[in-house]
């Protein structure tokens, strides 16, 4: 009989996040443990790579070109399924873990997200769009990597910790962790994680999702409802 596979145990600290006014991020601590089948007896050393994603969402990415003076859109990119975060924690840098042919399979790293672009454009371009959306997320805190993000004590407990900013998407995050050694992943888990908006924020959002209609029309009314009331005061 071959030998079996190890199994992986995940955990969150936080498996639903409230998102209320004035939310200034949330800290998550990703946890677990590797069960070899082998026991003790085992010598694997396993590396660890945790893989955070928020919800995905259609994008279109424009570039502004100078011309005379001005600035000006001069191309553009879509992409179908973009992460609206993406954050990766290894036991140590990727590149001496996996080959790169594995770590796109599994999207170990920002370089290698699944973007999925769409429209006619060249395959140069299109890495060059991929690339500038990776690099404005990246500075806007919402993608991100820790190399040296895992910490693994006794070779089978492991923990990381990744940090969401205050202006993530809300909706279901994916937390999936993947037990690595000698370049092969040898076993992966997934945790889900909601994060979620509460309060005076919350119930406008349901109500905008749940009677998009009526929500339209009311802020079409209050707008000019608005507008009208400013003009007569400014009138006297």
């Amino acid at each position: 009989m071959g030998q079996r596979e190890p199994v992986l145990v995940p955990e969150v600290s936080q498996s639903r996040i409230e998102v209320r006014q004035g939310f200034t991020g949330a800290n998550l601590l990703l946890y677990g443990a590797v069960i070899d089948p082998a026991g003790a007896a085992s010598r694997t050393q396993y590396d660890i790579v945790v893989v955070l994603k928020g919800p995905t969402e259609p994008i279109r990415l424009r570039e502004k070109e100078r011309i005379a003076g001005v600035w000006m859109n001069s191309g553009s990119s879509d992409f179908r399924s973009a992460p609206s975060f993406f954050a990766v924690a290894s036991s140590r840098p990727v590149a001496e873990i996996v080959d790169p042919r594995t770590a796109a399979i599994y999207e170990l790293g920002t370089e290698f997200i699944q973007l999925s672009p769409t429209g006619q454009i060249e395959p140069e371009e299109q890495i060059r769009f991929a690339q500038g959306l990776v690099d404005l997320r990246r500075r806007s805190g919402l993608y991100k990597e820790s190399e040296e993000g895992v910490r693994i004590s006794e070779g089978v407990l492991y923990q990381a910790r990744i940090a969401l900013p205050s202006n993530v998407t809300t909706g279901q995050y994916t937390a999936e962790t993947f037990a690595i050694a000698n370049g092969r992943v040898l076993a992966s888990a997934t945790a889900d994680i909601e994060v979620v908006k509460v309060g005076l924020e919350g119930r406008v959002v349901y109500f905008a999702e749940q009677w998009s209609l009526i929500y339209g029309l009311g802020a079409i009314f209050l707008s000019l409802s608005m507008g009208w009331l400013a003009g007569r005061l400014f009138a006297r």
